[in-house]
């Protein structure tokens, strides 16, 4: 698995889908065999996720949308993370 770099454009894999959930009233990530329940926080970083944009615009969308703080560390350590657990490609 290649290491993220900030011009990568991250996709969440073809083996996932992310989707809204009603019943749950939260954003899930569907797998085969089951279900993550994101919190708001990961939702809106994988919504992100579409392929088109870079990870360093996705941090600066992020903290023009959400945060007037610094959110770098925690969006790269959540998507480095979303990363090795295969969510995203």
């Amino acid at each position: 698995m290649k290491p993220l770099r900030p011009e990568h454009r991250p996709t969440v894999s073809a083996l996932y889908r992310l989707q809204h959930e009603p019943a749950q009233q939260c954003w899930v990530l569907l797998y085969p065999e089951g279900m993550v329940k994101l919190n708001a926080t990961a939702a809106e970083i994988l919504r992100r996720c579409d392929g088109a944009t870079s990870i360093e615009q996705l941090i600066a969308d992020v903290e023009r949308d959400f945060a007037p703080a610094d959110v770098r560390a925690d969006v790269c350590d959540f998507l480095v993370d979303a990363h090795e657990r295969g969510w995203l490609v």
